[in-house]
């Protein structure tokens, strides 16, 4: 494979490691406003959700990419449905 090739293939994968970044913080950030909305601590959202307390902490961080069944422990331990958990955050500055 010629060098630039390999140049151009190694930033494009750097791009989408930077996109999906993007969106795994701005999903985190959701999270953590859904959880202050209702009251909840870190502690009582993965009590609810039955799932780890450190879990809780690295999603909405943005540190990891939630399975699915994560997804619909955390919904479930808000009280919402996935649907409301997933839907796109509404910009706070309109």
């Amino acid at each position: 494979m010629p060098k630039n090739v390999f140049h151009i293939n190694a930033i494009l994968v750097l791009m989408n490691k930077l996109r999906d970044k993007k969106v795994l913080e701005q999903f985190g950030q959701k999270l953590k406003d859904l959880r202050l909305e209702k009251g909840l601590t870190l502690e009582q959202l993965a009590f609810e959700a039955d799932i780890e307390l450190s879990q809780v902490h690295r999603v909405e961080k943005g540190k990891i990419n939630p399975t699915l069944t994560t997804l619909i422990a955390l919904a479930k331990g808000l009280n919402i449905s996935i649907s409301e958990l997933l839907v796109e955050c509404k910009n706070k500055n309109n």
